[in-house]
């Protein structure tokens, strides 16, 4: 009966409360910290209340009864989850996951002459974070990339929590930096609730010129953005190739030239050496 005269008052007095809702971030697997803004400003005693804590319109987290926590009431899945710092007026919910992001409501009551009176409902939201890993390039391309041919590239982060905003490309050589937008793919795991994203690049890279790629994941404004490895890339244009050419074919000539007279004066000198040798041993 209590349970229901409390879940009765928190959707009487829901639409009462102010549309800005206190946030509250927490990362995922951690403990999140959440108010009741309770004053207390007339120093009552924690015996002579009752502190309600639910999850939307149905759950109940946590309850206080007159100073005793009480457990027969709870959702299954907040049981040895929560505990109350009654002088901080705040519940402690441990190990957060994805399923406990949502809006809680405190509900204070107040022992007026037998009957319980609400004297005090709050409400916060919980978001959770949990941390995508660094974006990392991988080549798509096979093969040599040759000039003014497409590059493929993906790029790709995973187990993070809420969904990121964008991905965007960064292609920089020389001074200039351009940016690309590319389609972002984002998946969800069914069990974590954690978000996968992956984008891809098809773009030419211009010849003769150091080229730098990057991928910067947005999460957004508060938490900031994720950037990759840069990929380090140049490609030589033909022209390229045949100064190279031309300058070391004629290079290599001259050391095979070099190294064959070298042997030709080696192999001489080895045989007068011989032919003086034998010369001694006759007139011996």
């Amino acid at each position: 009966m209590e349970v229901c005269i409390f879940f009765l008052y928190a959707m009487i007095l829901l639409p009462g409360i102010a549309a800005s809702v206190p946030k509250v971030e927490s990362f995922l697997n951690h403990t999140a910290y959440l108010s009741c803004y309770f004053p207390n400003s007339h120093k009552t005693d924690i015996k002579d209340i009752i502190v309600f804590w639910q999850k939307g319109a149905v759950e109940v987290v946590h309850e206080v009864y007159y100073g005793q926590e009480k457990h027969d009431n709870l959702s299954p899945k907040y049981i040895n989850r929560t505990k109350m710092d009654m002088d901080k007026w705040t519940l402690q919910l441990l190990n957060v996951g994805i399923v406990d992001e949502g809006q809680y409501t405190c509900i204070i009551q107040h022992r007026d002459k037998g009957s319980p009176k609400v004297i005090h409902t709050s409400e916060c939201l919980l978001h959770i974070i949990a941390n995508y890993s660094q974006p990392e390039i991988a080549w798509l391309h096979t093969g040599e990339l040759k000039p003014n041919e497409y590059l493929n590239l993906s790029c790709s982060s995973s187990g993070g929590y809420p969904q990121p905003k964008q991905l965007t490309w960064l292609i920089s050589h020389g001074n200039k930096t351009r940016r690309s937008m590319g389609h972002m793919d984002v998946s969800q795991d069914a069990v974590t609730k954690l978000y996968n994203v992956t984008s891809k690049l098809n773009t030419t890279v211009p010849i003769n010129t150091p080229t730098n790629i990057s991928c910067l994941l947005h999460l957004g404004e508060q938490l900031g953005s994720l950037v990759s490895v840069p990929l380090a890339i140049e490609i030589q244009g033909e022209e390229m190739e045949q100064a190279k050419i031309n300058f070391f074919g004629p290079l290599i000539a001259v050391i095979i030239l070099l190294t064959l007279l070298l042997g030709v004066v080696i192999l001489k000198k080895n045989r007068n050496n011989s032919s003086a040798n034998q010369g001694v041993s006759l007139a011996v």
